[in-house]
């Protein structure tokens, strides 16, 4: 009757209403995370990558040790300077170390300083160590998975006792420091091998931070290109610009080698390229090489039909001519125009 069309209608209308208020919402949230990266320093736009920070942000204001963890190139030290900033603070002391980066027998007095006179070589006056230096503030340990297990004890320590001895010395000294450690090893594995400590090991543990790699974020991808491109062309005064091909393909490689390897390759293709749009013709072998492959789930037919178009078009784009294509791929000619014609290549 007229009252139901008039109550569907009116029903209509107010699932229309949703869904626009929804698309507004979805846009202003886009917006807003965009606008958190000047705030973050970190270049996301996916769910996974807000989730990761808001997580961090949380921990930033606890009196508690976090640790990071992820594959390397992953951004993990851009989280950690993001715990200091919204935390501690810029005015406090922010004190990096490479655990891997320092051998065994320095490591020591670097963290805990030494006494004048505590060894051969030691200055007069001894010296603070990082630990020392960054207090009031946040002390990040990199790398952490390489701290030898001598130290791995110390370490846990001044964690429980707040406080650090001095090579050379016998008296305590009071330290207030947040930690943050971060590693791209599996210490969980480490600690079943003996090779790192299990007390230490949950110590640290309190909240964890997963850093996902760009390839469970994929998303970030135009993101994080756009941002690499605008930077390194202010940095070298080029105007490149990138091809929206280029763009595709940048975004289906799987990174092994996350956001450092795509600036590694971004920056390549700049300094090399002639012209000042980029182009996929200017990606690695490794990359181009990995198009073939379809996406794990594909029928047969539908993964025969993707390596099929990947290589009538790579080839095509590279050669001009479908009769090379075909000398190239080794089938008759008129295999190939059937194949293009069906594919829609034919343009």
């Amino acid at each position: 009757n007229v009252r139901d069309i008039t109550e569907l209608n009116s029903l209509q209308r107010q699932l229309q209403k949703t869904k626009e208020q929804t698309l507004k919402y979805k846009a202003e949230l886009s917006h807003l995370r965009s606008l958190q990266i000047q705030d973050t320093g970190i270049i996301f736009a996916s769910e996974l990558m807000a989730r990761t920070i808001q997580l961090a942000m949380k921990v930033a204001n606890v009196d508690t040790t976090v640790l990071i963890t992820g594959e390397s190139g992953t951004g993990k030290e851009l989280f950690a300077k993001l715990i200091h900033e919204q935390g501690k603070g810029l005015s406090k002391s922010y004190i990096k170390i490479n655990c891997a980066a320092i051998p065994e027998q320095l490591l020591e007095s670097e963290l805990f300083g030494y006494e004048g006179g505590a060894f051969t070589g030691a200055k007069k006056e001894g010296k603070p160590g990082l630990f020392e230096l960054a207090h009031n503030g946040t002390l990040f340990l990199d790398e952490i998975g390489e701290l030898p297990l001598l130290l791995q004890a110390k370490l846990l320590r001044a964690i429980q006792e707040k406080e650090i001895v001095r090579v050379g010395s016998t008296v305590p000294i009071k330290i207030n420091i947040k930690i943050v450690a971060a590693t791209n090893r599996d210490l969980c594995e480490m600690v079943k091998n003996g090779t790192f400590r299990e007390d230490l090991y949950y110590r640290l543990m309190v909240v964890p931070i997963q850093v996902p790699p760009l390839r469970e974020r994929k998303e970030d991808i135009p993101l994080l290109v756009k941002y690499i491109v605008d930077k390194l062309n202010y940095r070298f005064a080029f105007r490149h610009t990138i091809s929206p091909h280029l763009l595709e393909r940048l975004s289906e490689y799987s990174w092994p080698g996350n956001v450092r390897e795509l600036e590694n390759i971004i920056e390549r293709m700049m300094i090399t390229s002639s012209e000042d749009e980029l182009t996929s013709d200017l990606l690695p072998q490794m990359i181009r090489q990995q198009g073939t492959l379809p996406k794990r789930g594909s029928k047969l037919k539908e993964a025969v039909a993707q390596t099929e178009i990947y290589l009538l078009q790579e080839t095509y784009n590279e050669y001009k001519s479908w009769q090379k294509v075909a000398d190239i791929l080794g089938v008759d000619r008129t295999t190939i125009f059937r194949k293009a014609c069906k594919y829609g290549l034919l343009t």
